[in-house]
């Protein structure tokens, strides 16, 4: 049988689906570092390409060494215990959760703006499942759809700066730029607001930790190309965009709600009018659905991944005609669609999730590169990170995460790590529990046993006993003395010993005195009942004497049965004996 092999990816196919995301960022985190940073914003925007210029050489150390899917997962599963790569795919997991139902609901957003009318939840529902069912019909198929996405998002931004660059030109050029560096009204340090943009200007990076988890499907050699173009695009376009937003608008108006969330479509509104914002927010919608693209396809290759581990059930192993895992991308559906329904459509509190989980998965993966030159110095890898690098990226993350935890959001929502923990800590439970599942189940074996092994054996004691008690009351045999009755007569006798007594054995007894003669077919009759009637073992005997008192006490005291336990037919009135002489042998016919 021929097996089918399955194209892999090109540098363009690779780079679309995990640029799509990164480069997402453009629309929001501009005006985030803008927010905190204020005219500083493009600096800390610059810091941010930088630190992630040497995560390219940590995440391509890692992975050329390792080019197997699941990321962080997998560099600190083959330098550490399975029980710390595990808590780093439960970061993944949950970044990219959060990637899918903020990028979705965003997308929808923006739509919502050129179709009023729309309904945000059910469109978004709408939106992820057309992507999962994208993602189900195979990574080739969805490379497709990221590639076009891509390509008309790079398109819209050198529309959009083109613009830009001609409305500076032809009015007062930076001159608001240099009011804006000049002012002074955000109060604080310098130092604090670097600090504070930097730390909010790493949600740009998001999505670069997504090439490593499907790098399987990736041909030769394309994983560190998607490295360097995604670096390329953040490096030119975050940093190009915040420096044209304070060309453009002042510090105050955009830092305010309005341009928090819309600032590109401000923009293209400001320099081209109706027709450039409206081309911002239909890019806007592809491209923050390419992201959710980014996420299915991310968290397939890392679940897959885990599940071959053996850390999530097999049942996941299951792969359709196209090489998808589908039942991975369907729970992966259900469980995003449960988040947003959850959230009842106010997915920004997931905000805490998505930038906690990926900056500790960033700072992971740093520390696996550095368990990997430890521990596995000698396995080959196209490149080395140098320490110096890995250490200043791995710092440098470590402040951006920590700046993300002590900001306090503006109204009264909960901090970042209160709704981190709401759902990391149900994720890691169950991951732990999966870890540990033998150990659970020997102790719940252990409990089971401790709490029904003495019931158990009392159960099977009363049983024994019960079982000795009726067979005690089935071996008491009775006796029937015949006069050599008919096959009717005899058959009455054992449908009453089955009604009315308990036994397994029943004597028919015939008493031939001198000169008597035993009925032809008796014997044959009886072997007849005793087929009949196999439950009960019928045992023929022929006594020679006479039917008398005396004789019944006789074969009573031999045979050690009771004479009550003896049964006669009705005597004629010629019978030479009372019944009551007959020592209480009972009449049963």
């Amino acid at each position: 049988m021929k097996v089918k092999v399955h194209k892999k990816l090109n540098e363009l196919a690779s780079t679309a689906i995990c640029g799509n995301d990164i480069s997402s960022s453009v629309l929001y985190v501009s005006a985030l570092a803008i927010a905190f940073a204020g005219q500083y914003a493009w600096i800390t925007l610059l810091i941010v390409s930088l630190v992630l210029f040497l995560f390219r050489g940590i995440y391509g150390e890692v992975v050329g060494a390792l080019p197997l899917n699941g990321g962080a997962y997998n560099a600190l599963l083959n330098t550490t215990s399975k029980g710390m790569a595990s808590f780093a795919a439960t970061l993944t997991l949950l970044s990219y959760m959060a990637t899918a139902v903020i990028s979705a609901n965003e997308g929808i957003h923006y739509l919502h703006h050129l179709i009023p009318s729309m309904p945000i939840i059910i469109a978004t529902i709408v939106l992820l499942a057309f992507f999962a069912a994208l993602a189900i019909g195979g990574i080739t198929e969805s490379a497709k759809v990221a590639i076009g996405i891509f390509l008309f998002h790079l398109t819209s931004l050198l529309i959009l700066s083109g613009f830009i660059i001609y409305y500076l030109s032809t009015n007062d050029g930076f001159m608001l730029f240099i009011e804006n560096w000049h002012f002074s009204g955000s109060g604080g340090s310098i130092s604090n607001a670097i600090f504070l943009g930097f730390a909010a200007s790493m949600l740009g990076v998001s999505g670069f930790e997504s090439s490593a988890n499907f790098v399987e499907e990736q041909e030769k050699g394309v994983f560190p190309k998607t490295l360097k173009n995604m670096w390329s695009i953040v490096s030119i376009i975050n940093p190009l965009m915040a420096v044209f937003a304070l060309a453009l608008f002042a510090i105050p108006v955009l830092q305010s709600d309005s341009y928090q969330n819309t600032l590109l479509v401000e923009m293209g509104q400001h320099v081209g009018g109706e027709w450039i914002a409206t081309l911002i927010s239909i890019d806007a919608f592809l491209v923050l659905s390419g992201a959710v693209l980014t996420s299915f396809v991310g968290v397939s290759g890392l679940l897959e991944r885990m599940t071959l581990d053996r850390i999530l059930p097999q049942f996941f192993l299951k792969k359709n005609k196209k090489g998808s895992s589908y039942r991975i991308i369907l729970m992966f559906f259900f469980l995003s669609v449960s988040v947003l329904l959850i959230t009842n459509g106010k997915v920004k509190l997931l905000a805490g999730v998505y930038t906690i989980s990926f900056l500790s998965v960033m700072i992971l993966f740093g520390v696996g590169n550095i368990l990997l030159k430890v521990k596995r110095n000698k396995l080959p890898r196209p490149e080395k990170a140098s320490w110096m690098s890995v250490l200043f990226a791995i710092i440098a993350v470590t402040i951006a995460l920590i700046g993300n935890v002590l900001m306090v959001p503006k109204d009264d929502s909960p901090s970042n790590l209160v709704i981190f923990l709401n759902y990391f800590i149900p994720t890691i439970l169950f991951i732990t529990i999966m870890l540990n599942r033998t150990v659970l189940l020997t102790f719940l074996l252990n409990v089971i046993h401790t709490i029904f092994d003495p019931v158990r054996n009392f159960v099977l004691k009363t049983d024994k006993n019960i079982l000795r008690t009726i067979n005690k009351i089935n071996s008491q045999e009775f006796v029937f003395f015949t006069k050599g009755d008919k096959i009717s007569t005899l058959n009455k006798v054992m449908l009453y010993i089955l009604k009315n007594e308990h036994t397994k054995k029943i004597k028919i007894v015939i008493v031939i005195d001198k000169g008597q003669t035993m009925p032809e077919n008796l014997t044959q009759e009886i072997d007849f009942l005793d087929r009949e009637y196999p439950e009960i073992a019928i045992e023929f005997i022929s006594v020679p004497g006479k039917f008398s008192p005396k004789l019944i006490k006789e074969l009573s005291q031999k045979w050690n049965i009771p004479i009550n336990f003896m049964f006669i037919g009705s005597p004629s009135d010629k019978f030479p004996y009372k019944i009551e002489e007959l020592g209480g042998v009972r009449l049963i016919i």
